[in-house]
C-alpha cells in the first residue's frame, strides 16, 4: 500500500548516511528523515537558534522519546561547538543511524535505548561550521560564532568572573541543560586526540599549585575518560599528536593540560548537575572527507561504552510522607560536596555517578534532619540501571515544603580562594584538604 512504500522510503533516505560532510540544509534534512521514518523512537526539536538564525538541532533516541520517565538518566553528546572542528558533527549522525537500525535487532542497543534517554546535538555552531570554507587541520575563524566569540569560553565559571557577553548559543544550551535533568555528557572536539575532565580552571584549593585541579568525583572522572580511551582504536596508546605532546593512557585532566575559564564541561559540573568530559577526536580540525569512515570506525564502540556510564552509582526519589516527591532536596555522597549542592528535579529524583563500592548517602530536605543511608553500589552498567534508593521523610508533607533556589550564577569558588590566599606552594595537601571540607561543611 501506499503508507507502506512510503515507509520504506522514508527508512531508505535515512540509512543512506555518506561519508561526507553534511552543511546546514543537508543535516537538517537527514535528522527529519530519521524522526519520520522512526517516529516512536525518536523525537527531533530545536533548544535555540545561532546568531545567524540557524537552528540547534537535537534529536532525542529513547523507548521515551517525548518526556523525561522517572529513573531513565538523561544523556547528552554535543558536537561542533568550534565550526572548525568538524569530526565530531559527522560521527555522530553516523551514532544516530547506528542506534536508529540496531534497534530491535541487537540486543544491546535495544537495552540502551529501552533503558537510556540519549539527546544528539550534531552542531552547536553551524554558523562557524558555515563559514570554514577553506577546511584545514589548524585554525580558522570558523572557530568561533557568528560575533566571534568563543563559545567553549562563554559559559559562566566557578572560579573568576567571565566578562564574556553570553550568545545565544551558550544561552540556548544553558537553558537545556536547566530544563532536563542530564546525568552524563561528552562534548566532542578536533586538534588532538584525548579524553579531557574537569575541572579546566581552578585556585590553589582544587590543587592549582600541583597543576592539576581536582574535583570531588575526580575518580569518576578517570573512569569516564579511560572508558573512552580505551574502547577507541589508538586514543589509549597516548600518543598525541606529535612528539612534544603525550597523554598516559589517552586521558588528561583539563586544568593539567591547559587552564580555560568559561569552559562548558566545568559549567555542567557545577551547575548542571552533569557529568561531562571533552573528547578530543582527531589531530586534524577539519580532515578530509575520504578519513570520515576511519573516524567513525575508530570511535563507535567508544561512544556506545561511554552512554552506558549513566547507569553508574545510584538513584532513586525523595518523597514526603504522603509519598509526593519532594523537588529541591539535596542528595550527594558524604566526602562528595559540591559547592553548588546537588539536588533533586521537579520529580523527587537524584542521580549520583560513583564508582562501585560502600557509600553513606545524605539526603537533606532544607529545615529538617537528614537522613542517611549506606548503600554497595555494584557496577550497574551492563545491567542498564543504577543502584536504587530512595528517601522518605515521614515529617514533611506537601503544605509545609518550601522551594529551595538554584545556585547563582557566580563564580563559586571565590570565597575559597580567599580563604586559601596565605595557603603557600610548599604546604602539605592534607592542608588543602582540610581547609576545602571545613569550607564546604
Amino acid at each position: 500500500d501506499v503508507v507502506g512504500i512510503l515507509s520504506l522510503c522514508l527508512i531508505s533516505a535515512a540509512a543512506a548516511l555518506d561519508f561526507k560532510y553534511h552543511h546546514t540544509e543537508e543535516l537538517e534534512e537527514y535528522l527529519r528523515g530519521v524522526h519520520a521514518a522512526y517516529p516512536s523512537l525518536t523525537h527531533l526539536h530545536s533548544i535555540g537558534r545561532s546568531v545567524e538564525g540557524r537552528d540547534l538541532w537535537v534529536l532525542v533516541l529513547g523507548r521515551f522519546p517525548t518526556h523525561h520517565k522517572i529513573g531513565i538518566p538523561e544523556f547528552k553528546y554535543v558536537a561542533n561547538m568550534h565550526g572548525d572542528e568538524t569530526v565530531g558533527r559527522e560521527i555522530l549522525l553516523h551514532l544516530i543511524d547506528f542506534l536508529v537500525t540496531s534497534y530491535g535487532s541487537d540486543p544491546v542497543i535495544t537495552r540502551l535505548l529501552n533503558n537510556t534517554r540519549i539527546h544528539i546535538m550534531p552542531t552547536m555552531n553551524p554558523d562557524g561550521f558555515e563559514a570554514t570554507k577553506v577546511p584545514d587541520c589548524y585554525y580558522t575563524r570558523g572557530r568561533y560564532n557568528k560575533n566571534g566569540e568563543d563559545l567553549n569560553r562563554n559559559f559562566p565559571d566557578a572560579f573568576e568572573n567571565n566578562s564574556a557577553s553570553i550568545q545565544p548559543e551558550t544561552r540556548a544550551v544553558m537553558d537545556w541543560i536547566k530544563n532536563e535533568t542530564f546525568v552524563l555528557s561528552a562534548n566532542l572536539h578536533g586538534g588532538a586526540l584525548v579524553a579531557s575532565y574537569t575541572f579546566d580552571n581552578g585556585n590553589p584549593v582544587t590543587g592549582s599549585l600541583k597543576g592539576y585541579s581536582r574535583s570531588p568525583d575526580d575518580d569518576v572522572f578517570i573512569h569516564l575518560a579511560k572508558t573512552y580511551s580505551s574502547n577507541h582504536a589508538s586514543m589509549y596508546k597516548g600518543t598525541g599528536c606529535d612528539n612534544r605532546q603525550t597523554f598516559p593512557e589517552g586521558i588528561t585532566n583539563g586544568y593539567s593540560w591547559y587552564q580555560l575559564e568559561g569552559g562548558m564541561q566545568d559549567y555542567n559540573y557545577v551547575w548542571g548537575q552533569c557529568f561531562e568530559i571533552t573528547l578530543e577526536l582527531s589531530c586534524c580540525k577539519y580532515p578530509p572527507e575520504d578519513q570520515l569512515g576511519k573516524f567513525w570506525r575508530d570511535n563507535k564502540v567508544a561512544l556506545v561504552e561511554y552512554i552506558k556510564q549513566v547507569h553508574l552509582g545510584v538513584k532513586g526519589q525523595v518523597t514526603d510522607k504522603n509519598g509526593n516527591p519532594i523537588p529541591n532536596a539535596i542528595v550527594e555522597a558524604k566526602g562528595r560536596p559540591h559547592v553548588c549542592p546537588y539536588r533533586t528535579n521537579e520529580q523527587g529524583e537524584y542521580f549520583l555517578l560513583l564508582l562501585p563500592g560502600t557509600y553513606v548517602i545524605n539526603a537533606t530536605v532544607p529545615g529538617f534532619k537528614s537522613m542517611l543511608k549506606t548503600v554497595e553500589i555494584p557496577d550497574n552498567t551492563g545491567n542498564f540501571s543504577a543502584l536504587k534508593q530512595d528517601f522518605s521523610f515521614p515529617e514533611v508533607s506537601d503544605q509545609i515544603r518550601s522551594r529551595v533556589a538554584s545556585c547563582p550564577k557566580i563564580p563559586l569558588y571565590q570565597e575559597l580562594t580567599r580563604a586559601s590566599a596565605a595557603v603557600k606552594p610548599t604546604v602539605h595537601i592534607l592542608v588543602l584538604m582540610t581547609v576545602m571540607l571545613v569550607i564546604f561543611k
